[in-house]
């Protein structure tokens, strides 16, 4: 199955550019980030008219996240991260489709830092990863994905030096992620790519996607129950007219086998 996360960056203005890249790439589960509409104002009949069922938690103007099943309803399992009711913001979704769990999460920038908003990213990526390990210790086949918004280590990113001051890039964020692989989820990227990393992200500020100025941001990440076989970056996305400035993600992905229980033997052997 081929599972696939876009930050699209407006979902209604982009609608034509997602349906003609669905169309033509078929992914079997989306990932959506910064919908940037209310959930009303989600384009379903759009989605659906290309093969899609969707489940959205939207947001007027900022945030909004969404699943989307080709030929499956995605089952809603939880709206929002769990560990903090104050928080109304639109950056988290789980789903099964087609039984596989599902998180789409748009991870908080937390810039300017130092300061409350780069305090507010950490704590939301504590509560990331407390959800992360008890999905994980569930067994079941599950895949985290989304714009993570933290570049894993300098080789994800053109020039460190250009963004050290930027919230993506430091220790504590870096770590946290870390911390959450060291659970034992798989980076489908880094494992395909381990020397070459592909980029997904390019601002739109000082041409950085003419002169290939990019960043790794966007994740996906896959419990013990799930082989990454492939995974790559739909690079071309992000050089179209009016593109969001990521580009999609996918990756490839079978469903491991359980190990097999041998019954001991009986008293004559068999």
């Amino acid at each position: 199955m081929r599972v696939a996360t876009w930050n699209i960056n407006n979902v209604n203005k982009r609608i034509d550019r997602l349906v003609d890249w669905l169309q033509r790439t078929r992914p079997d589960v989306v990932a959506l980030q910064e919908l940037k509409c209310p959930t009303a104002q989600f384009p379903d009949e759009a989605l659906r008219a290309a093969g899609y069922r969707g489940v959205a938690v939207g947001q007027r103007t900022w945030n909004g996240v969404a699943l989307l099943g080709r030929g499956h309803d995605p089952l809603p399992v939880l709206t929002a991260l769990p560990g903090d009711p104050a928080d109304k913001e639109a950056r988290y979704l789980e789903a099964a489709v087609n039984g596989v769990l599902y998180a789409c999460l748009y991870l908080p920038n937390g810039n300017p830092q130092p300061g409350p908003r780069f305090d507010a990213k950490l704590r939301w990526f504590e509560r990331l990863n407390r959800r992360a390990q008890a999905l994980w210790a569930s067994g079941h086949p599950v895949v985290l994905m989304g714009d993570w918004n933290v570049v894993p280590t300098d080789a994800d990113i053109y020039r460190p030096d250009t963004w050290a001051d930027n919230a993506l890039l430091q220790p504590a964020p870096r770590q946290a992620y870390a911390d959450l692989l060291a659970q034992g989820w798989t980076d489908a990227i880094a494992t395909v790519h381990p020397k070459d990393v592909p980029f997904t992200f390019w601002d739109y500020r000082r041409r950085r996607w003419e002169r290939d100025a990019g960043l790794r941001i966007d994740h996906i990440l896959v419990s013990r129950m799930l082989h990454v076989a492939d995974a790559g970056v739909d690079r071309d996305e992000r050089g179209k007219d009016d593109a969001s400035d990521h580009a999609p993600v996918w990756a490839e992905l079978t469903v491991a086998k359980a190990p097999v229980r041998r019954r001991a033997a009986g008293p004559t052997g068999v």
